[in-house]
C-alpha cells in the first residue's frame, strides 16, 4: 500500500496590489508527487497546434506524460473524470468562457489535480481571480518551451510559479518602428505556412505531398527552406517555434 507523505505544501498566490494575498478558500493544498511517479497531464486548449506542440514538448521528458486533450469545458471535465490527471494545463479562454465555476467543478471532481492557466495579456485583476478560483499558477502562452517544462515541474513539486514581470515583450518589439528588420516568420510564404500547418497535425511528407499535389522531394525542399529561414533543425523544433511565435497558420484545407 502506498504511503502518502503527511506534509502538504500549499500553493501561495502572488500578493495583490493592496499588498495582501487574495483569499484562498477555494485553493486546496495538494501533496507533492513522488519523484518516481510519471506526471499525467491533460491539455485543454482551443488551438490544435498549441495542444500538439505541448504534447510533443512533454513527450521527450521522462517524468511527464500527456494522457488526454480537450478543446472546451465539457470535454475538460469529462477527460479529467476518465483519465484522472495529476495536472491540467488549460487556456484562459476555456476557463472564462461562461463556466464561472469550472475551476471549482474540476477541484471537486479531481481533488488532487492541479491546474495551470495559459494566458495572454492578463490583467492583474484577472490573474488574481484565476488564482482565487483554484489555479496553481499562470504561464504566458508566449513563454519558451523550457519555461513551460520548468514551471510544470514547479507546480508538481508544490512550488509557486514566478510572476512574469513582462508579458509578451516580443510583440512590442515587433510592432515598433520601421528600423527593425522583418521577423523570420514574416518571410515565410503561404505555401510554407500551409506545410507547417500540416506538420502541426502530425502529417508525414507523403501525406503533405498528396494534399498539396506536389512531390515528396518538393516537400523536403520547402522544409529545408523553412528551417533555414526560422533557424530550426527539425520538425519538432519547427512546431514549437510556430507555437512560441503564435503563428497564424492557414487551415490544411486552405492552400494555393
Amino acid at each position: 500500500m502506498r504511503t502518502q507523505s503527511p506534509s502538504l505544501t500549499p500553493i501561495v498566490p502572488r500578493p495583490g496590489r493592496s499588498g495582501r494575498n487574495p483569499p484562498t478558500s477555494n485553493m486546496l493544498a495538494k501533496r507533492p508527487l513522488k519523484g518516481r511517479e510519471r506526471v499525467k497531464i491533460l491539455i485543454a486548449d482551443r488551438e490544435g497546434v498549441f495542444r500538439l506542440g505541448l504534447k510533443k514538448l512533454f513527450s521527450v521528458e521522462d517524468d511527464l506524460r500527456v494522457v488526454a486533450q480537450a478543446e472546451n469545458p465539457p470535454q475538460l471535465l469529462a477527460m479529467a473524470k476518465s483519465f484522472k490527471p495529476d495536472l491540467v494545463i488549460v487556456d484562459q479562454g476555456i476557463v472564462l468562457d461562461g463556466y464561472r465555476d469550472l475551476m471549482q467543478q474540476l477541484s471537486r471532481q479531481s481533488p488532487e489535480c492541479r491546474a495551470i492557466i495559459t494566458g495572454t495579456q492578463l490583467t492583474e485583476e484577472a490573474r488574481e481571480r484565476l488564482l482565487i478560483e483554484g489555479a496553481a499558477g499562470i504561464i504566458p502562452r508566449s513563454a519558451s518551451p523550457e519555461t513551460f517544462v520548468e514551471n510544470v515541474r514547479r507546480v508538481v513539486r508544490g512550488d509557486p510559479i514566478p510572476h512574469p514581470e513582462h508579458e509578451s515583450p516580443e510583440i512590442e518589439s515587433a510592432s515598433g518602428g520601421n528600423d527593425h528588420p522583418p521577423r523570420p516568420v514574416d518571410t515565410l510564404t503561404r505555401r510554407e505556412k500551409t506545410i507547417i500547418s500540416c506538420l502541426t497535425q502530425g502529417w508525414h511528407n507523403r501525406e503533405i505531398a498528396h494534399h498539396l499535389t506536389i512531390t515528396e522531394q518538393t516537400v523536403k525542399n520547402h522544409l529545408r527552406s523553412i528551417y533555414d529561414k526560422v533557424g530550426v533543425s527539425d520538425r519538432l523544433e519547427l512546431v514549437l517555434y510556430a507555437i512560441h511565435q503564435r503563428m497564424e497558420l492557414p487551415s490544411v484545407d486552405s492552400y494555393t
